[in-house]
């Protein structure tokens, strides 16, 4: 089970890392961007180290996505291209 799990794991991690980078709405990015690093907070509690998953839940999702939100807020929405 747990190297089934893994996989998904990866896998979901690699699919969310692909629609990240080729996301052209800059707010959409920063929503997958927070769904990557939920994913990855599953992966570290899986892994057995719950203090680095907070962590990452709270700064990878929670921290950095408010901080890339107020950024574009304050700058252009999408890019260029």
């Amino acid at each position: 089970m747990s190297v089934v799990f893994d996989a998904v794991m990866l896998l979901l991690l690699i699919a969310t890392a692909i629609t990240v980078a080729r996301a052209r709405d800059l707010v959409a990015a920063v929503v997958k961007f927070g769904l990557y690093s939920l994913v990855l907070c599953l992966v570290w509690q899986h892994r057995g180290a719950p203090d680095v998953a907070i962590t990452e839940a709270a700064v990878g999702a929670g921290v950095t996505s408010v901080l890339f939100l107020l950024t574009i807020a304050k700058t252009a929405r999408s890019e260029r291209g």
